[in-house]
C-alpha cells in the first residue's frame, strides 16, 4: 500500500515525551505560583504591579527562573525522549528487519529477542512462531510436490516402457500388455483422485452439516467387511451415538481409509481391527486399533506424511499411493479435530481421530 510520507515514530515518541514533561513542570510552576500568592508572596503596589516581598518585581523575580527552568527541560525531554524512544523502539527495528527478510523468501532466520517478556518480545515470539510453522509448511509442500510428481511419472513411464515393447514387439501378447496398461491406469487415477481429495480436504471448499460419527464407522465397516474377510482379518464395530458436523462424504473417507489401512497392515492369519466411537463433554472420539506387527516409536510420527509407505505394503496388491494417513490428517485438521497415532504394546497402531461435537465451536486447524 502506498502511503504519504510522515513523521517517525521514534519523533513522536519524543515530542510526546517532551510535550508531557513541559505540561507538568507549567503546571507545577503554576502551582508554586499560586501558593506564594496565597501566602503573600506578592503583592501590589501603588501603581497596581505585582512585586515580591520585599521589593522585586514578579517579572524579574520569578518569570525569568521559571523560563529558564522550563527552557532546561524541554530540551532535556527532547534529547532524553529521543533516547529512551531509540532504546524502547530497537526491539521494533530488528522485527521490521525479520519481516523484510522473510518477504524475500528466507524463512530460517528468526528475531529471538532476549530479555524479560513485553509487548515487544511477545510479538516477537509470535513473528517466530509463525516463521516456523511457515517454513515447515513450505518445506512439506515442496517435498509434496517432489514426492507427487515422482509418483505420477512412475506410471506414465510404465505405460510408455508397455508401449514401446507393443511398438517394437508384434508378436508380444497383446492381451497381456492390455492388462497391465489398465492396471498402471487405474492406479495413475487413483493417485490423481487421492491428490485431489487430499486438496479439497486442505481448502476445506466443502459444505457442514451434522453427522453422526458412529453410522459413518459403521458404513465404513460394512464396505470394507470383503477385504477384512479375504485377509482373515475379524472387523469389530462397536460405540454410541457420536455428533458432529462436518461433511459427510469426507468424514467416510477418513474413516475407510483408517479401516482399510487397518486391515492390510494386519498379521497374516487370525488379526483384528477394532472400531469405537465415543462422546466426551466437547469432543467426539473415532478410535480404530488393530493387530500387526511392532511399530517403532520413532517411525509413527512419519506415518501421516504423503506418499510414506511400509516396505511390505510396496509388494502386497494393495500397495495404495502413499496418501492414505496424509488424507485422515488433512480432513481431521479441515474439521478443526486432532489425530493422534499410538504403536500398541502387542503390535499394530491405534489411531485416535477427535472431533468437535455438534455445536462446539471447532478449534483453529
Amino acid at each position: 500500500m502506498d502511503r504519504p510520507p510522515g513523521p517517525s515514530v521514534r519523533l513522536k515518541l519524543t515530542l510526546s515525551y517532551a510535550g508531557f514533561l513541559l505540561l507538568a513542570v507549567s503546571l507545577v510552576l503554576a502551582a508554586v505560583g499560586v501558593f506564594l500568592l496565597r501566602e503573600g508572596w506578592f503583592q501590589t503596589n501603588e501603581q497596581g504591579a505585582w512585586r515580591v516581598t520585599p521589593g522585586t518585581s514578579f517579572v524579574r523575580g520569578f518569570a525569568p527562573l521559571a523560563a529558564v527552568v522550563m527552557a532546561c527541560l524541554l530540551v532535556f525531554g527532547l534529547l532524553g525522549g529521543w533516547f529512551l524512544a531509540g532504546r524502547m523502539l530497537a526491539p521494533l527495528a530488528r522485527i521490521t528487519h525479520a519481516t523484510r527478510t522473510a518477504a524475500t523468501g528466507s524463512l530460517s532466520h528468526r528475531v529471538r529477542l532476549p530479555g524479560r517478556q513485553d509487548e515487544f518480545r511477545e510479538l516477537a515470539d509470535a513473528f517466530d512462531a509463525m516463521l516456523a510453522r511457515l517454513e515447515a509448511h513450505v518445506a512439506e509442500q515442496r517435498r509434496f510436490a517432489a514426492n507427487a510428481s515422482h509418483e505420477l511419472r512412475t506410471p506414465l513411464a510404465i505405460s510408455k516402457s508397455l508401449l514401446d515393447v507393443a511398438r517394437t514387439d508384434p508378436s508380444h501378447d497383446t492381451g497381456e500388455v492390455l492388462d497391465r496398461l489398465q492396471a498402471v491406469n487405474a492406479r495413475a487415477i487413483d493417485l490423481t483422485e487421492a491428490l485431489l481429495l487430499l486438496s479439497r480436504a486442505d481448502r476445506q471448499s466443502f459444505a457442514r452439516e451434522p453427522v453422526d460419527l458412529s453410522l459413518v464407522a459403521e458404513e465404513a465397516a460394512e464396505t470394507l467387511l470383503p477385504l477384512a474377510e479375504k485377509h482373515g482379518v475379524a472387523l469389530v464395530t462397536d460405540g454410541e451415538i457420536t455428533p458432529t458436523v462436518g461433511s459427510p462424504a469426507l468424514l467416510l473417507q477418513l474413516t475407510s481409509n483408517l479401516v482399510h489401512n487397518a486391515i492390510v497392515h494386519n498379521l497374516p492369519e487370525r488379526g483384528s481391527v477394532w472400531v469405537t466411537t465415543a462422546v466426551r463433554p466437547t469432543t467426539v472420539l473415532l478410535t480404530v486399533e488393530n493387530t500387526g506387527e511392532p511399530v517403532p516409536p520413532q517411525l509413527v510420527p512419519t506415518l501421516t506424511e504423503p506418499f510414506r509407505r511400509g516396505t511390505e505394503r510396496v509388494h502386497t496388491d494393495h500397495a495404495g499411493v502413499g496418501l492414505g494417513l496424509a488424507i485422515v490428517r488433512s480432513i481431521t485438521r479441515a474439521h478443526g479435530g486432532t489425530l493422534t497415532l499410538t504403536p500398541r504394546p502387542a503390535g499394530g497402531l491405534r489411531i485416535t481421530v477427535e472431533l468437535p461435537t455438534a455445536g462446539a465451536r471447532p478449534s483453529a486447524a
